[in-house]
């Protein structure tokens, strides 16, 4: 057993004693099923967005996600006010970038929250991620249009360039600071069909960073973590509306122990 599959064990055994709280400026669609990921998961979800609040409720949190899947003017002042409180407090702040590549006000709003405050973790799709090179990504809505491979080669560069680490999903997931690499197996056909996916992905990264400090090993873990249950619930679902709720029990089921055994991240090494 790999000492990655044992820091995946540490880590969900670490949630589930601290239960910390995550706070997620996040967006309409996916706000309920985020919160339940997050409880089945051990950690306290808190969804808090007016502008008046967030410097102090930041201050609770263990980690800060903002996703900017349904932007308006308002969140974004409070997105960015809340992470510049949460650097100034070295809280981890976990961005997706939702869409970004897609319109103007999107791929701005992610490289404001990138400039503006210290993103540990960017999670999202191939094309988020090229997007924010500026590298003519071509994004459709808010699903990927680039593949994995393609993302990968940008990857390390731009890790190192925006001084974060980058955790790219599709069929497989990579996670990079730029100067490690950790490919994570997992997941089913099924997640792609269910809204929020994603979203309660980038959640999960921010409750595994809560309790473990390295953001290469937190997304990672997390990732893991999410594959795994993805693959027993699509083992026993019929369709995307009972895979849903088989992810919710799966991922409130699984041990530290089935975590260990069961999750699949491998180091890249380059040459």
């Amino acid at each position: 057993m790999s000492d990655l599959s044992q820091k995946a064990a540490e880590n969900l055994r670490a949630i589930r004693r601290s239960k910390p709280l995550i706070h997620n400026i996040t967006n309409f669609v996916v706000m309920n099923y985020t919160a339940n990921v997050l409880l089945a998961c051990g950690a306290s979800p808190v969804m808090a967005h007016a502008e008046n609040e967030v410097e102090e409720m930041v201050a609770y949190a263990g980690a800060l996600v903002l996703n900017i899947g349904t932007l308006t003017d308002v969140w974004v002042a409070a997105m960015l006010k809340a992470g510049r409180r949460a650097s100034a407090l070295g809280k981890p702040i976990i961005l997706d970038p939702v869409g970004s590549g897609a319109t103007g006000l999107r791929t701005e709003t992610a490289k404001s929250i990138l400039a503006w405050t210290k993103v540990s973790v960017v999670r999202g799709n191939a094309s988020e991620i090229l997007s924010l090179a500026g590298q003519g990504s071509a994004t459709k809505g808010v699903d990927s249009t680039d593949s994995i491979e393609d993302a990968a080669k940008a990857a390390g560069a731009l890790a190192r360039e925006l001084g974060t680490t980058l955790a790219i999903t599709g069929p497989t997931d990579i996670v990079t600071d730029g100067h490690r690499t950790l490919i994570i197996e997992g997941g089913h056909r099924l997640m792609p069909y269910v809204t929020g996916t994603g979203c309660s992905a980038t959640a999960l990264v921010g409750a595994f960073h809560a309790v473990d400090p390295d953001p290469v090993s937190a997304a990672a873990t997390a990732l893991a973590f999410f594959g795994l249950a993805g693959e027993r619930a699509g083992n026993i679902a019929d369709g995307p509306g009972s895979f849903q709720i088989h992810l919710l029990d799966a991922l409130y089921n699984l041990s530290p122990e089935d975590l260990a055994k069961g999750c699949r991240i491998r180091e890249e090494h380059h040459a």
